[in-house]
């Protein structure tokens, strides 16, 4: 009952980059084409593991973790998650919890699974992937184009997450565009410096003059938008800022409101000025 591939499911509505104040924004899911009979052994190993999981959520950004087979000959679990480097840890389990409530619609007795959302990374299976280099692409996205020569700084910003040697989560910016990226914490550090060079690599073959972009391989993400000094700030501006649709909303009320008075104005002059007689 091996796992090694997965029927990928997208989301084509919900982008990461339009997701940035969302970490429970779904990116996609991956569910292996074998299944496992409800109430099985391997069942019990996959709830003990995804509960194992969640739990340890609640004070660390990366596991992994295997569960023993309960009875002799069932298969063991292996599985991980792993959250974005720069959310808090209540937002870390929070985001793991709205994985693992994924995993029953999206892959119902799936032998294995993996659930990408913007803020973290949860996956499980029986195939022995921890530890593992993966650079397959799952999900690649580039926003609108910019009409302008920003490959320079792009691809300065972008340099910034390839080549450091270490894991973790990384960043990086040039002028107006900012970068970040991160591997899965179960990846050396050259495997994760693999991981993300083909990550960047995918960005610069694909997006060309996009205002931002996005790349989700197997063990690592990497992505980058446009913010500032005359750039778009695409992790705030691809969400309509709510301040701002509601300053534009009473706006135009106003003006309409000032519109209609100024109309009533004028229609009272007019009667006026048509019966002098009439104080």
């Amino acid at each position: 009952m091996a796992c090694h591939f997965f029927l990928l499911l997208f989301l084509s509505s919900v982008t990461s980059m339009a997701a940035a104040q969302d970490t429970a924004a779904f990116i996609y899911a991956g569910c292996s084409q074998t299944s496992y009979s409800p109430g099985s052994p391997y069942q019990l190993n996959v709830d003990s593991l995804l509960s194992s999981l969640t739990a340890a959520a609640t004070s660390s950004f990366y596991i992994n973790l295997t569960s023993s087979a309960s009875v002799a000959g069932s298969l063991p679990t292996f599985g991980l998650f792993q959250c974005r480097g720069d959310l808090q840890p209540r937002e870390c389990s929070a985001c793991i919890r709205s994985a693992l409530s994924k995993f029953s619609s999206l892959c119902p007795f799936a032998a294995g699974a993996a659930v990408q959302l913007d803020g973290c990374f949860l996956r499980y299976g029986n195939d022995a992937f921890v530890g593992k280099p993966d650079a397959t692409v799952v999900y690649k996205k580039c926003g609108a184009s910019s009409g302008s020569g920003q490959i320079g700084i792009r691809d300065a910003a972008l340099s910034g997450l390839t080549g450091g040697g270490f894991g973790g989560y990384r960043a990086g910016a040039s002028g107006y565009v900012q970068a970040v990226a991160q591997c899965v914490g179960d990846q050396t550090a050259k495997q994760c410096d693999d991981c993300l060079g083909a990550a960047v690599a995918q960005l610069k073959a694909a997006c060309g003059y996009a205002v931002s972009g996005e790349a989700y391989l197997g063990k690592c993400f990497a992505r980058f938008w446009c913010n500032g000094n005359g750039g778009v700030d695409i992790e705030a501006g691809n969400h309509h800022d709510d301040n701002d649709e509601t300053g534009r909303t009473a706006a135009i009320i106003i003006a309409l409101i000032a519109g209609v008075a100024l109309l009533i104005l004028f229609l009272s002059f007019v009667r006026k000025a048509g019966n002098p007689d009439k104080d």
